[in-house]
């Protein structure tokens, strides 16, 4: 191939692609239908929307809490910080994350089984309940009222109090 051959092919490839570029710029472009601007038939047009867009976003204020501005960076973590903190209530950090609290009762099932024990054997007030005689024993030397198989609304009735 002679050294004119190339330069001509050179040249045209070079014109082809300015002509190219120059379609896009212009919005002539064979297809814009794919841009998210509502401006599709103009590439120029679809940047200045962009533009207009990003200049009329929300402003950063971290002095104050609205709809047209946001905190800054440093004012969410800060914030997002406390709120972590406020709900951890300064637990360890051995158990400052959810996963921890769960293997920490997976692992030791003992503690649970014996809150469940000591909540079963609570004296209630707000249901009936069948007790043993020494549960009910130790209910009345707890309450300070004597022997628990006194009747005591008989002995009251009777005028013996």
């Amino acid at each position: 191939m002679s050294l004119q051959i190339v330069l001509q092919n050179l040249a045209t490839r070079i014109a082809t692609e300015c002509k190219a570029l120059r379609t896009m710029v212009s919005g002539n472009a064979a297809d814009l239908s794919s841009l998210t601007t509502t401006a599709k038939g103009n590439l120029v047009l679809a940047i200045n929307e962009v533009k207009a867009l990003a200049g009329a976003a929300a402003n950063i204020n971290d002095a104050t809490t609205a709809v047209a501005s946001t905190w800054s960076s440093q004012k969410i973590n800060d914030y997002v910080a406390m709120q972590v903190a406020g709900i951890l209530g300064g637990a360890s950090a051995a158990y400052d994350t959810l996963q921890e609290i769960q293997l920490a009762l997976q692992s030791d099932d003992s503690d649970i089984a014996s809150i469940m024990t000591a909540l079963g054997n609570r004296l209630r007030f707000d249901a009936a309940q069948t007790l043993t005689t020494p549960q009910k024993a130790q209910a009345c030397a707890n309450i300070g009222v004597g022997d628990p198989e006194t009747d005591f609304v008989a002995v009251f009735n009777a005028g013996l109090v």
